[in-house]
Order: structure tokens, then C-alpha cells, then sequence
């Protein structure tokens, strides 16, 4: 009877409403009745085939994703309205949005070693390399300059500035030497150098990150601490400009400007939410924020399983949050209603490594994990991912997605994989 039942239920006929936020796309607003069993297939045949009538020869054929209480429409509609318990007798909104197109593939970086820390400024990729090394790229693929200085793998690298007219660039870079390093980078001349070091860790940094004015740096690491520095070249104490007076003087070390305590086990992630709050992760199953202006945590969200990275996203106020059990999940650090984690992302089968929002689009995301695995993601669909982005033959370490054209992973393939946004292209 049950099986008779559902067979019913995809045979008989229910009414739609379609409806979208992207006024070029729109349809006539009446309802529409279809067979309850359509998939996306047959909803784009409809919903072009209405767009054609209204815009006439105007119209280009569009593909678009399906929405149904918020989700992405992945099976047909009668099972997606069974699993949800959606009454078929009801006037059903169906959402539809422009398909986001997939990633094109661009380019394969070579290292000699595995790469831990992978981020993008404009047109040029930062990596930090187990060789203890830290690489300057462009888009192009070229490889610009190696730099040494540090005594153990490079495990994070961060862009502070980079002034195209002037061509000077300021980035840090950390590693499991215990030490945070400075560089200025002439572009123009192609030459960089140290010009501060910073010193006060006790075990492996682990991760680093700029504020968003520039001004500081955060880390974390094996020691379990939290330490803020200044990123800054004028010295704190004089005003002056330190990094003219001494460039390559190694004795010119930098200590904490404030240090937090609290986590019990190792620093995965650490990530600015605004200049005075500082969101972090750990293997202890919490992640942690921070008020700086107060030097004392903010807020604490416990888990389940050690987190190796989080992201925070500055367009939707929601933290992804990549944990040794597999999964990503959605956390609202605002919720107040029922449970924190919005939702969970089921796709990969290893260790997820890294995650980041995109900068532009509110609701999509990359992950890597130790299946070799690039995910894009959008997190309206949290049972498969967008696209898989295909190339590592090792295990992803870090994933970055700074620059909104391009989506970049780094790995213990010794390659920087680098696809990107056809959404660009097409514009």
C-alpha cells in the first residue's frame, strides 16, 4: 500500500508558483500545473519555454537551479515534497535562480615540495611550500620569486598590501620554525626581503591572518595560543619608518601585542570577523571568538570533532566549518533559535582540510580535503555539492578563494591548481 501510495503521489498533478529574484527572468505570476514527478529537466524546459513566449527573439535559452522551502530541487519534486512532508494539495513557491556555471580549469603551479598555504592578492598567489619555501606566482602561471629564510615547512601565508602604483607589496608568512615572518616584495624589481620577524610562539604556527585594515596579524598554533601582532612598518614606539632603517636586519624581531588563551588543544584556524574580533578554530572541537578590544572571548560554539578550518563570510554572517569526521557543516553564530548548525554538507570521504567563502556570492563555497578533492558549493545544497574540481592526485591542503575570478588549492601533489569563475567569463 505505501509503495502504492508514493507511486500515487509522482503520478498525480499539483500546482506551482514560480518565482525569482532576478527580475530579467521573471514569468507571469499565476499558478502553474504540472505532473508532481518533474525534475530540473523538465522545470527549465517550463520556465524557458515562458521566458521565450514573453521575450520573443530577445531571449537566449538560460539554465537555472530550483528552489522548494529553500533547498535545491536534487530529485524529482514529489520526492523532494515527501522527504520535506509538503502537503501536494497546497500551491507550491518553487524559487528559480541562474544556474552558476562550472569553473573552468586554468593552470597547474609546480612545487618542489608539498604545498600548505595557498592565497591570492589581484593577480598574483602567495604559496608556502614544506621545502620551507614561499613562492610568488601570477594568474599567467609564471613563477616570480622563492623565498628562504624560514627553518621549518611554510604553513600559512597572508597578503597585508600591495600598492600596484608604487609596486611594493607587504605579505607574512608562518611556519612550524615557531616564527612569523615580514616581507616586502618590489614587484617591479622582482625582489623581496624580511624586514620583521616575529617572535613568541612555543610550538608549530599552525595558521595566520590579516585584518581587514591591514594593521595586525593573527596566529595560532601547537602551543594552543592566540597571539595578535603588528603588521604594520612603522615602529609602534617611534612612528618611524622601521622598514627603511633596517630591511634586512634579522635582530629586528617583533613580540605579541596581546596573547589569548583558552584553547586546550592546537590552533587549526584563525580568521578576522572585523578588526577587533577574531574567529578561531581548534583540534579541541570548539571554535572560539574573540574580542580584542577587550582581550577576552566573545563567544564559544563546541563540536563534535576536532575543527581544521573554518571561514567566516562577511555577506552572510554564517561560519563553515570543516571538521575530521568528513563533513563541513553551516554554523549561524547569531542563532538564537533551536540549533546552531544550520545545516551539514555530505560529499567527501576523507578528512576535510580547508574551506573558504566566496567573496562576492552569499551563498557559495570551496572545501578541500585529503581525497584529493575540490568542492564547490552552494549551501542551499547541502547533499551534493555544485562541482567537483578535478586535478590534485595527492591530498588538498589549503583552498582560497580571495580573488572572486579564481579558485585556488594547494597540495601534497606538489601542484597550486587553479580554476576559474565562468560567471566571470561570461560577464
Amino acid at each position: 500500500m505505501a509503495s502504492s501510495r508514493a507511486r500515487n503521489n509522482e503520478e498525480q498533478q499539483l500546482q506551482i508558483h514560480l518565482i525569482t529574484k532576478q527580475s530579467q527572468f521573471a514569468v507571469p505570476d499565476t499558478p502553474y500545473t504540472i505532473q508532481s514527478n518533474v525534475t530540473t529537466t523538465e522545470l527549465n524546459n517550463l520556465v524557458n519555454t515562458l521566458l521565450e513566449a514573453s521575450q520573443n527573439e530577445m531571449y537566449s535559452e538560460t539554465e537555472f537551479d530550483f528552489l522548494v522551502k529553500g533547498e535545491f530541487l536534487k530529485t524529482n519534486l514529489a520526492k523532494h515534497l515527501k522527504d520535506r512532508e509538503i502537503s501536494f494539495e497546497d500551491v507550491i513557491d518553487v524559487e528559480y535562480v541562474e544556474r552558476f556555471p562550472a569553473p573552468e580549469p586554468i593552470d597547474c603551479l609546480l612545487h618542489d615540495d608539498w604545498v600548505a598555504a595557498v592565497q591570492s592578492y589581484g593577480e598574483w598567489i602567495l604559496t608556502g611550500c614544506y621545502d620551507n619555501s614561499v613562492n610568488i606566482w601570477n594568474m599567467k602561471g609564471e613563477h616570480k620569486l622563492t623565498l628562504s629564510g624560514h627553518d621549518g615547512p611554510c604553513s600559512s601565508v597572508a597578503w597585508i598590501s600591495l600598492n600596484e602604483d608604487s609596486g611594493i607589496g607587504l605579505f607574512a608568512s608562518g611556519s612550524k620554525d615557531q616564527i612569523i615572518k615580514i616581507w616586502e616584495w618590489n614587484c617591479h624589481q622582482n625582489k623581496a626581503q624580511c624586514i620583521f620577524t616575529c617572535k613568541g610562539h612555543e610550538r608549530a604556527i599552525e595558521c595566520i591572518s590579516v585584518s581587514p585594515n591591514g594593521k595586525h596579524i593573527a596566529s595560532g598554533g601547537w602551543d594552543n595560543f592566540l597571539k595578535v601582532w603588528s603588521a604594520s612598518t612603522l615602529d609602534e614606539t617611534t612612528g618611524s619608518g622601521s622598514s627603511k632603517k633596517v630591511k634586512t636586519d634579522e635582530a629586528n624581531v617583533r613580540t605579541p601585542i596581546s596573547t589569548l588563551e583558552g584553547h586546550k588543544e592546537a590552533i587549526s584556524s584563525v580568521h578576522w570577523i572585523d578588526n577587533g574580533t577574531i574567529l578561531s578554530s581548534s583540534w579541541d572541537h570548539t571554535m572560539k571568538i574573540w574580542d580584542l578590544n577587550m582581550r577576552a572571548l566573545k563567544n564559544e560554539i563546541a563540536g563534535n570533532k576536532s575543527f581544521f578550518d573554518v571561514s567566516y563570510s562577511h555577506l552572510n554572517g554564517l561560519i563553515i566549518a570543516a571538521s575530521a569526521d568528513k563533513n563541513l557543516r553551516l554554523f549561524d553564530p547569531k542563532s538564537n533559535q533551536g540549533t546552531i548548525v544550520k545545516s551539514t554538507f555530505l560529499g567527501h570521504n576523507q578528512w576535510v582540510s580547508s574551506v573558504r567563502w566566496s567573496k562576492t556570492e552569499e551563498f557559495l563555497f570551496i572545501s578541500g580535503s585529503y581525497d584529493n578533492a575540490v568542492k564547490l558549493w552552494d549551501y542551499r545544497s547541502p547533499k551534493a555539492p555544485l562541482f567537483d574540481l578535478v586535478g590534485h592526485e595527492d591530498k588538498v591542503m589549503a583552498v582560497d578563494w580571495s580573488n572572486p575570478k579564481y579558485m585556488v588549492s594547494g597540495g601534497a601533489d606538489n601542484s597550486v591548481r587553479i580554476f576559474k569563475s565562468r560567471k566571470v567569463l561570461e560577464e
